[in-house]
């Protein structure tokens, strides 16, 4: 029997949807205080229906209220928890929500069907039914709309004439509807069916993520039309059949059978192929599989056809687990058209922790880096084919390590692989196979800190290519100091006592088969900090002037004959002009009867400490000529050495500055210098320019003056366009140009040696990429390529993959359109 509260007309109301309390304090109306029974021709009641059996009491309560509500208590409000906001609700907790209707005619049978007619809409949990009217059977919850239909579910949004829908299943069909998801994705079909809440199927059904402009001309730059649409949102995955892809309406690829990414969770499956040109492979296609294989592993292999060279396969395995981690990845070519042979290459990375089990162990922690490959040409053919083959030395590296208290050991083996170009061969670096160390450290005890560390090393290499015996080196080395210290000075005195002794395989040149050092340095490193509030530009500081004295003494032992294993000169910096060996590594000490003075003043955000610029200055008094040196260099002589200048400047965000120089005060000459600097006023605009010289006194071919230039900004910023920084396509449709690259000058050769030049257009729903490169590869030979791209935003990418090679060459490149927030369903809440 119908409800006599809910006959149209009973109730003096043109449309039914306010209150579900009956408690609720009238005057918090927005028309301000509302009479229950005022004149109809006065005022509309509006009230809002549950369909539960309570609320139909609760309505009829409601009703016979008297002429004004009593106000309720000024109680405290108490916040308790709630799933209303819930991004995903749960299954069990849908099953009990409520199911709210409003319109302008409603009708029913209580627990049996209901009728809403005019601006009828139906809500439960994350789902909304907007129609002209709307038939709700609830034994079946079975829900019927006719008439411009609007349907909401999580966030995903479907229109059209005519629905039918379990509600708690979404179990139904929509026929003729035009739909919108999370993704921004948009489309229209004959009908779609809903298996359930993450599965539907469109048939004869469109797919873009271009959005709608007005006029009824408009056609979507790109369009995926197939004869039928699945999707999954469960795993974010479309399926299509018979389908074709269109940009700007012509038909560029059909797919019979394509799977396709609904957002960027990973999936196994076909990858867009990639296609370039390269000035030594010629046309490279290369057809990539993703394999998913767990939530911690996953598996690519790309298959790559060379027209000049032939099929190389390549791979690419990683994985993530709790105690470690690695990626694997290898190339074979059968045969190799240009060199005729076979070229492979193979390269691994992995870290992690292994736990041995014995308490007073502990763990292990383990790092391994393999690189190998075929032949001394592989980094020339393939200068992306690993990442470190931009050198000519390749490192095959394990270790071992181990730390707990005081105490601390690793054990490695390193062994190189050199790669010698015909014309230019280069003296290979020795293996160390093993080398073993031990330490024991303490800190702050009775006021001391004190240390010990050992170093068992054994080196070797092609006798044939170097001149020095391969031996095994033992190393130790025992500190103590005492700082004092306190706000504004400290005292720090250090002794260091350095051993090392060697076994070579054959004897030197004096006949020695052994040889050994034991050297002694002290060290005394003082300084000063003063405070004070200061302002430069309008802004305040609180800036610091620092002075440092710090002094070095190691007597002199005549280290000629020693080999050289793992020793070079440091550079003059201010990282290591308050160090007390000249030399790193453990073959060389130099002797020392030095003082370095040096001054440095910041200044510092009064309220966040951060640094907003720093200025230095340093110098070093050598009272004796320095008579160590490695092989072929030249002593330091006794007097001031070259003057020490560098800043760091970091006033905004936007902008920071970097420069350091070494000045001879004889020849008022810079024999090393940089400057850098870095500006980003805002996203997809930065500017990195650097300047670096250093001129080598013993050596001159390895000196090196560079230009290094990288950017990428918005060419509409030249005609005005700037003014709308929302980023790539401005969300309006006007296409948006960006330059981009890297160049690397040398003033030296008075050539370019690496070169990265292109553009990208961002027209909103896709993005066009050209990119040419110009890699050196050796003193002799350069690799030239060109790549190009079209990706259509949220769907696919055609073309080679220049982002990578953007991001490696231009520090703070931003990727157009980076989706750096999940959608929510309540960005389309309505």
């Amino acid at each position: 029997m119908d409800n006599p509260f809910y006959k149209p007309g009973l109730l003096p109301a043109d449309r039914f949807a306010g209150f579900v309390s009956p408690t609720a304090d009238p005057t918090d109306s927005p028309d301000g205080p509302l009479d229950l029974m005022d004149d109809p021709k006065r005022r509309a009641l509006r009230c809002r229906f549950v369909l539960t059996p309570v609320a139909w009491v609760a309505c009829a309560l409601l009703h016979g209220l008297p002429a004004r509500a009593q106000a309720v208590d000024d109680a405290p409000l108490i916040l308790k928890r709630s799933t209303l906001l819930q991004e995903k609700i749960p299954e069990a907790t849908r099953q009990q929500l409520p199911t709210f209707v409003s319109g302008e005619r409603l009708s029913g049978q209580t627990d049996l069907d209901t009728e809403v007619q005019g601006n009828a809409e139906l809500r439960r949990g994350d789902t909304m039914i907007r129609a002209d009217r709307i038939d709700y059977n609830q034994p079946e919850d079975l829900a019927r709309a006719h008439g411009d239909v609007h349907v909401n579910r999580a966030g995903n949004v479907y229109e059209g004439p005519v629905l039918q829908l379990h509600l708690d299943s979404f179990e139904g069909f929509f026929t003729q509807p035009d739909y919108r998801f999370l993704n921004n994705a948009y489309g229209h079909a004959e009908r779609i069916d809903f298996i359930d809440d993450k599965h539907s199927v469109a048939h004869n059904a469109t797919y873009t993520t271009c959005q709608r402009k007005p006029g009824p001309s408009w056609m979507p730059d790109w369009i995926f039309k197939a004869t039928t649409l699945q999707f999954d949102t469960d795993e974010d995955v479309g399926r299509a059949e018979g389908a074709q892809l269109r940009f700007k309406d012509v038909p560029i690829l059909p797919f019979p059978d394509m799977s396709f990414p609904l957002s960027d969770k990973r999936k196994s499956g076909l990858l867009p192929p990639t296609l370039g040109m390269n000035s030594v492979n010629g046309i490279d296609l290369v057809q990539p599989y993703y394999w998913d294989i767990a939530p911690n592993r996953d598996a690519t292999l790309s298959p790559e056809l060379m027209s000049r060279r032939g099929l190389n396969l390549g791979g690419e395995f990683r994985y993530l687990e709790a105690p470690y981690r690695g990626q694997i990845s290898a190339n074979y070519m059968p045969t190799d058209m240009l060199r005729d042979r076979d070229r492979w290459s193979y390269a691994t990375t992995d870290s992690g922790t292994i736990n041995t089990g014995i308490s007073s162990i502990g763990n292990l922690g383990f790092n391994v880096n393999l690189n190998r490959v075929s032949d001394d040409n592989y980094a020339i053919d393939f200068p992306h084919a690993l990442p470190s083959l931009i050198q000519q030395v390749l490192p095959n590296d394990a270790s071992l390590s181990w730390a707990q208290g005081h105490f601390s050991a690793s054990a490695r083996t390193l062994k190189w692989q050199t790669l010698q170009e015909v014309g230019s061969p280069i003296t290979p670096p020795y293996d160390r196979l093993p080398q073993l160390t031990g330490a024991y450290t303490r800190l702050d005890a009775g006021g001391f800190d004190f240390s010990l560390t050992g170093d068992y090393t054994q080196f070797s290499a092609d006798s044939t290519l170097t001149l020095q015996p391969n031996a095994k080196r033992s190393y130790a080395l025992a500190q103590i100091s005492h700082p004092w210290q306190a706000p504004g000075w400290f005292v720090t005195p250090k002794l260091q006592l350095n051993a090392t002794s060697y076994e070579f395989d054959t004897p030197l040149t004096n006949g020695a088969s052994t040889a050994s050092r034991v050297l002694p340095t002290f060290s005394l490193d003082n300084g000063l900090v003063f405070e004070r509030d200061a302002s430069y530009f309008g802004r305040s500081f609180r800036q610091t002037l620092e002075p440092r004295a710090f002094y070095v003494y190691t007597p002199y032992r005549n280290q000629g004959l020693l080999p050289n294993y793992d020793s070079a000169l440091n550079d003059f910096n201010f990282a290591t002009v308050y160090t007390e060996n000249a030399f790193s590594g453990n073959d060389r000490i130099s002797d020392a009867n030095l003082l370095t003075l040096g001054v440095t003043t910041r200044l510092l955000d009064p309220d966040t400490g951060a640094e907003a610029a720093r200025f230095g200055v340093a110098q070093r008094l050598r009272f004796k000529q320095q008579q160590v040196t490695l092989p072929g260099g030249t002593p330091d002589p006794a007097g001031v050495s070259d003057l020490l200048l560098g800043t760091s400047i970091n006033w905004t965000p936007r902008w920071s500055l970097d420069a350091s120089g070494q000045i001879n005060l004889k020849t008022h000459e810079s024999l090393s210098s940089s400057i850098g600097g870095h500006y980003s006023p805002g996203s997809y605009r930065v500017v990195n320019a650097s300047y670096t010289k250093y001129i080598d006194p013993v050596t001159p071919t390895n000196s090196s003056t560079q230009w290094d230039l990288s950017w990428q900004w918005p060419i509409n910023d030249l005609w005005g366009d700037k003014g709308r920084n929302l980023g790539p396509g401005l969300g309006q449709g006007e296409g948006r140009w960006y330059s981009v690259g890297r160049l690397n000058y040398s003033m030296l050769d008075h050539k370019l040696v690496n070169a990265v030049m292109g553009l990208e257009y961002d027209a909103g729903c896709w993005i066009g990429r050209v990119l040419i490169e110009q890699l050196t590869t050796s003193t002799l030979t350069a690799n030239k390529s060109i790549q190009f791209q079209l990706e259509f935003v949220g769907f696919s990418r055609l073309g080679s993959n220049p982002t990578q090679t953007l991001r490696t060459n231009i520090p703070g490149y931003d990727y157009l359109r980076q989706q750096t927030t999940t959608p929510s369903r309540f960005g389309n809440y309505n």
